[in-house]
Order: structure tokens, then sequence, then C-alpha cells
């Protein structure tokens, strides 16, 4: 993470500082919430689950190095006590992502998230520091936990963005507001939770909603073989892009096959030209 006072940090989240002999001292290591990733210059979150208390942490992870603790009460070491543990943990990050200007991408979908995820920082990290979600820690805790580990050298942010109702991409995004969307594709992944495929729709195209326009870099990108997704262009002020197999995508795949060794091959068209990719 990129170096913050505690004082910061109480005031980003709303905070009261307690049992700080110096305010300000630095949290230069990672953002942390399970307390065996603690160490020094981390901060800890303590969350209280069905089963485990954080805050029964505290001690622990101060003796590893940990410079504070973010939770919701006093727990007899430094400590910046907030009314909403995972909401504070989001200005957090919003605040972070702020000062760091760097490029942000994210991207949804009912499948294929996570290896496309990969697979945009794989390529991204070839050109400046990268930071991007790992497995699939696409919530409203694992996002902001992500966005954390970004530093001061870090240019691109690739998260992925999970939903489970309507309104959670939305909410994912006013944490982390994203230069660049993609929307992959809308299944029938978690169908049960949402009423229907457009209900789906209507979730994963808050992503689109939440970007910048065109005139300010926002850029939309989506799937043209799916016409939910697809339709989802009426819905921001950002470029579009189409990309797939239909005709009228501006990147087009054509003569898509797997290798005899199971490697996918294929014609990739874009605006630029044409290639052949293995």
């Amino acid at each position: 993470m990129i170096a913050l006072s505690l004082a910061e940090i109480a005031e980003v989240v709303g905070g009261q500082m307690h049992d700080i002999p110096d305010a300000s001292a630095e949290v230069t290591g990672p953002v942390v919430r399970d307390s065996r990733e603690a160490g020094p210059g981390s901060l800890f979150v303590a969350f209280v689950g069905e089963r485990v208390d954080g805050h029964d942490f505290a001690s622990a992870v101060v003796d590893a190095g940990a410079v504070a603790v973010l939770g919701s009460r006093p727990v007899g070491v430094p400590a910046i006590v907030v009314d909403d543990v995972q909401a504070a943990l989001g200005a957090l990050a919003r605040h972070v992502v702020r000062r760091l200007g760097a490029t942000l991408v994210a991207l949804t979908g009912s499948a294929g998230k996570t290896s496309t995820k990969d697979l945009i920082a794989q390529v991204l990290q070839r050109q400046a520091p990268t930071v991007f979600t790992p497995g699939s820690h696409n919530n409203e805790i694992g996002l902001p936990l992500t966005a954390l580990t970004a530093t001061e050298d870090t240019r691109y942010l690739v998260l992925e963005m999970g939903a489970r109702g309507i309104g959670h991409i939305r909410y994912l995004t006013e944490l982390t507001p994203p230069r660049i969307g993609l929307v992959l594709n809308v299944g029938s992944a978690h169908i049960g939770e949402f009423g229907g495929r457009e209900q789906i729709a209507q979730a994963k195209g808050e992503l689109v909603e939440s970007l910048p326009p065109a005139e300010e870099g926002g850029t939309a990108i989506l799937n043209a073989d799916d016409a939910l997704v697809r339709a989802m262009s009426s819905r921001t002020k950002a470029k579009v892009i189409l990309f797939g197999e239909s005709d009228e995508a501006d990147v087009r795949a054509e003569n898509v096959r797997l290798t005899d060794s199971g490697q996918p091959s294929f014609r990739l068209h874009t605006p630029s030209g044409a290639s052949d990719v293995t």
C-alpha cells in the first residue's frame, strides 16, 4: 500500500484513534484481514464473523509488526475504531485509488472472469507495474483489499467484479471507479438469486454505467455475440468496442479452433489490421 499515516487513515474512514501514541506513524505494509498475514508496517482489519472475531487477534498482529487495527471497538492496542468496518475498508480503498491515478480496468460476466482477468494482467504487466485481483476475490471485501495492495509505482489495476444482486457492481465501482469496463457474457449462473437473465444483465450493466464519457477516456468493451451484453452499449457514454465472432465486432476472431496440442488458434481482425493468433 502507499504510505499513509494513522491520522490520515482515521480521517479518511471517519474513525476514532485509540491507544495510539504517535498518530504520524505510517502504514507501509499490506492491509490484511487474516491475522496470519500481519507483518511489519501492516494494517489489520478486524471483522466479526459467525465463528471468529478478528478483534481477538489484535495483540497478536501488533506483536507481529502491524501498526494498528481497524475495527469496531477498542482492543487495548493501537486501533482506529469505526461504526462499520466494511464501509471503512471501502473508503480507504477509494482514497488510495484516487491518490494513485492509475488506469483501472474492471471486468464482469457470468463465466470466464478470472481467466480473462489473468490474461489482461499478463499483457499489462509487460508495459508497467500492474496489480490484479488474486483468484476470484471479487466482492465488497476482496476488491478493496486488492486495490490496497497498489503502490506508488502501480500504473494499472485490473479488478474482477462479481454480483449477487442488483446494486452490487454499482457499489464496487463507487469504491474503485474504472476507466475501462469489460462485460464478457450473461449466463444462468446465480439465476435463482436474480430471477432471470434480464435481471443478471441489469446487474452486470452497472459496470458500463459507471464509466466516464468517451471524451474522458471511458471505454466499454462488450461481447458482440451476446445480445444482452451488446445491448448495454445504450447504457453508457463511454466509447464502445465490440468483440467476438460476429460481423458487428470491432475486434473479431474467425476460424477459431483448437490445435492438435489443445491450444486455441484463430485469425484476429482489428481496426489496425489482422493477425494469426496461436
